[in-house]
């Protein structure tokens, strides 16, 4: 459930991506809406190769599975990643409103930048539809208090299963950068 006002008249192509549009009034930076899902994450780190656990498919907001040469990471829901298992968070995780166009520049520039002012670290992410930003749950308010003054709408969501959030009726505007 979005409990927050979207921006509106957004810009979308047929396909329903987000596409650059309008910027704020007073200036040149593109405003964004995220949806902030309550439910904490973890990243846990395994050995090279390993499978798929289990537990990496319990549910929550985002779950992702990355492979390299060096480690295999898993991010989960929080309360399902096993004692014993090398993590950090938990993290809550902001989702960019989307789906958003490829050809789109800045997005995490513009979505960053703010942030290093208060030594915010977080993990990023992209899936196909949209990028993700997963906060160390002590730094939320902080970055949610920064992005609002920066002029980008937050808006709490209640996470209902993997990759999951509410219903996107209009579209965040956007401008290449």
């Amino acid at each position: 459930m979005i409990t927050e006002a979207e921006p509106t008249e957004p810009g979308s192509s047929p396909s329903g991506a987000v596409q650059a549009e309008s910027t704020q009034p007073e200036t040149d930076q593109p405003v964004w809406t995220l949806a902030l899902h309550t439910e904490p994450v973890k990243i846990a780190r395994l050995e090279p190769g390993s499978p798929i656990p289990t537990w990496a498919r319990s549910g929550g907001p985002l779950a992702s599975v990355t492979w390299n040469a060096h480690e295999t990471s898993v991010v989960a829901a929080a309360d399902a990643v096993p004692i014993g298992v090398d993590q950090a968070g938990p993290f809550l995780a902001f989702e960019v409103q989307g789906p958003l166009d490829f050809t789109l520049v800045g997005v995490l520039r513009d979505l960053l930048d703010p942030l290093t002012g208060v030594g915010v670290s977080v993990v990023t992410m992209s899936t196909f539809d949209t990028d993700w930003f997963l906060v160390p749950l002590e730094q939320v308010g902080a970055v949610t208090d920064v992005w609002r003054a920066a002029g980008h709408t937050i808006a709490q969501t209640a996470s209902a299963g993997v990759g999951t959030t509410a219903t996107h009726p209009k579209k965040a505007n956007r401008s290449p950068s």
